[in-house]
């Protein structure tokens, strides 16, 4: 009786298709193929790898860009996918660059275990949350542009406009400008200038009111999947929804509280050559919940009783802010990891 070959797949995704590549247990090639970056060319690609022999993985490179389609078909079909990374630059520069290389060095990575991260599922409430923070974040950043247009207009507006405006720049502005009736006086510029004034803070308005429809579908979101989260002293809607971003719609793919810590980017990287023993400050991670953890741990050293006789107590040891921030972050991130939603 014939024995079932085990294969090993690897795809290098992009807007239109997809290049897969298989190969054997033994790392050698059994063929590269292009497929649509469709549902059936999805079906093509598993059919394919099928053909070969028995799937024991497939490394997917952009699980989270071009991938994402692919990565939740070959969930769905019960395939194991790992997250591959980027191919090594001095690799591209020795052997050079195209699909089916990328293709091929995406599945012996997954062969070899370089490669083992399992890749978000996003296909559950964390993925809502991240299109809604995606769109928040947006018009955030947007509202806070037009008020600094709708100040600066102000402080060089015509003289009747501003002296009416320039103590009105911290309460009230937005409102009552929002309200005003200009007349085509005599001055074209004090009219022009009042209605470009009126277009701004009504574009306030309405993104405050966007604002606030995203944050209570993004509040009933967070409420439902990790309720003990946002107990926690400092952990507001805003931040605990990037923590679950972060963590992904299946935080069971991570395995201990350090391996979180260190997709938080809080983990301290060794350093150390020789006889010189040290470590360096993480800058890799997931920056929005690097800063998340920060925002936490502001919050905690200003209110929060505990954190406030931990800082006392590391000053008096020497450390600076920066460094009591960086241990506080460290902590807040063991916290935290209790808290995240758990597959049942």
């Amino acid at each position: 009786m014939s024995m079932v070959r085990s294969v090993v797949g690897g795809v290098d995704t992009h807007a239109d298709t997809h290049v897969g590549a298989v190969i054997d247990a033994n790392g050698g090639m059994l063929g590269v193929e292009s497929f649509p970056a469709d549902h059936a060319g999805f079906e093509a690609l598993l059919g394919w790898l099928t053909s070969h022999g028995q799937i024991d993985r497939v490394g997917v490179e952009g699980t989270g860009s071009w991938g994402v389609g692919l990565s939740r078909f070959l969930h769905d079909h019960e395939v194991v996918v790992v997250e591959v990374d980027r191919p090594n630059r001095q690799n591209r520069r020795r052997v050079g660059k195209s699909d089916p290389t990328d293709a091929v060095s995406a599945a012996r990575a997954a062969l070899s275990g370089s490669a083992s991260v399992t890749p978000k599922l996003r296909n559950g409430p964390v993925e809502q949350m991240r299109m809604l923070m995606v769109a928040r974040r947006s018009a955030r950043q947007q509202r806070i542009q037009t008020l600094n247009q709708l100040r600066h207009l102000v402080f060089t507006a015509p003289d009747p406009v501003r002296s009416r405006f320039k103590d009105r720049y911290k309460t009230g502005l937005v409102s009552e400008v929002a309200n005003l009736r200009p007349r085509n006086s005599s001055d074209p510029i004090t009219y022009t200038t009042l209605v470009t004034m009126r277009g701004l803070a009504r574009r306030i308005k309405m993104l405050n009111e966007e604002i606030k429809d995203l944050d209570a579908i993004l509040t009933e979101l967070v409420d439902e999947t990790a309720p003990s989260l946002v107990e926690l002293y400092g952990v507001g809607t805003d931040t605990a929804a990037s923590l679950l971003v972060t963590a992904g719609d299946n935080p069971d793919r991570l395995t201990s509280e350090g391996s979180w810590a260190h997709l938080c980017g809080v983990t301290p990287i060794p350093a150390s050559s020789g006889k010189t023993t040290r470590h360096r400050l993480n800058r890799g991670g997931d920056r929005q919940a690097n800063a998340a953890l920060y925002r936490i741990v502001l919050t905690r050293m200003s209110s929060d009783p505990r954190t406030r006789a931990y800082v006392q107590r590391r000053r008096g040891e020497g450390l600076s802010n920066r460094e009591i921030i960086r241990c506080l972050k460290r902590y807040v991130a063991r916290e935290t990891f209790k808290h995240l939603p758990r597959a049942a």
